[in-house]
């Protein structure tokens, strides 16, 4: 753990991936930490750390230079982790600028630009990732997903469907392709690649839940869409979008599934509470 890599700095201070090392040891106590403000001062050492490792990392010509990328890209990450996205996205350009043939940086750039709204150079990054690795079920099936949400459905389609032929075993890649068959508005592909994607991965991925609770209310199986929403909302708790179809899927009744306006009620409330400004959530409780 962390006092063994600081024991072995201590005996080799020019050990650069003991500090990169020691740099992840103590981002991963913060993640790991159930009280994360016990811990509040790991992500400033984490920083500080890498500014040890970049001093060993300096070679004297300009160009590729993967130790130093390496420096960079752990700093996004706790740029990331301490909600700067501004400063997140220069350390992973720098990244990738010192190592350009790197699809993982291209994938922590990309990630990046989609969590901040930017899908055009999400897509851009994507795709740059997906020619470098070709044969990366991931990072294909993210691609994919970011083509469909930017409305290009013809050319998602047949990337998403390469992505879960690659990795039929990756939740991610069978689930992704589930998304996107599910906007292209073929239900079958998307009911059978989503259903496959949760048995795969029960407890990982709350937007192929969300999914399949779509599927179920635009069909009108009302007790199928409760269940999912509901795994979708407890797995994904801080996204809007899944407090309010589970609170759609209780304002409607249907058959022997009676409607429950309180409930449609407390998640339109708490789809609110994280996104005041939702409108389909204010409709709802108006």
């Amino acid at each position: 753990g962390i006092e063994t890599l600081k024991r072995l700095i201590s005996l080799d201070s020019r050990n650069f991936d003991a500090y990169i090392s020691l740099s992840q040891a103590y981002v991963q106590q913060y993640i790991g930490a159930g009280d994360r403000a016990a811990v509040s001062s790991n992500l400033g050492e984490a920083l500080r750390i890498l500014t040890d490792a970049e001093a060993l990392a300096q070679t004297p010509t300009a160009g590729k230079n993967v130790p130093l990328s390496r420096v960079w890209n752990e700093r996004g990450y706790v740029y990331k982790l301490q909600g700067d996205a501004t400063k997140a996205i220069q350390a992973f350009r720098q990244a990738t600028t010192l190592n350009p043939d790197n699809s993982i940086l291209l994938y922590n750039l990309g990630d990046m630009y989609y969590a901040t709204g930017n899908i055009p150079q999400a897509l851009d990054y994507l795709q740059q990732a997906v020619i470098v690795d070709p044969r990366d079920a991931f990072n294909r099936a993210y691609y994919a997903k970011l083509l469909a949400l930017s409305g290009n459905l013809t050319a998602a389609r047949p990337e998403a469907a390469q992505a879960a032929r690659l990795a039929p075993k990756n939740a991610y890649a069978v689930g992704q392709y589930g998304v996107v068959s599910y906007l292209a508005k073929d239900a079958a592909t998307a009911r059978a690649q989503l259903t496959q994607a949760v048995t795969l991965d029960p407890l990982r991925y709350p937007e192929f839940y969300y999914y399949l609770g779509r599927l179920n209310l635009d069909s009108g199986e009302l007790k199928a869409a409760r269940e999912n929403l509901t795994r979708a909302a407890a797995l994904g708790n801080n996204t809007p979008e899944y407090l309010y179809y589970l609170g759609l899927s209780y304002e409607r009744g249907a058959g022997a599934v009676a409607p429950d306006r309180l409930k449609a009620r407390e998640n339109y409330e708490a789809a609110l509470k994280l996104s005041p400004s939702y409108r389909l959530a204010q409709e709802g409780l108006s």
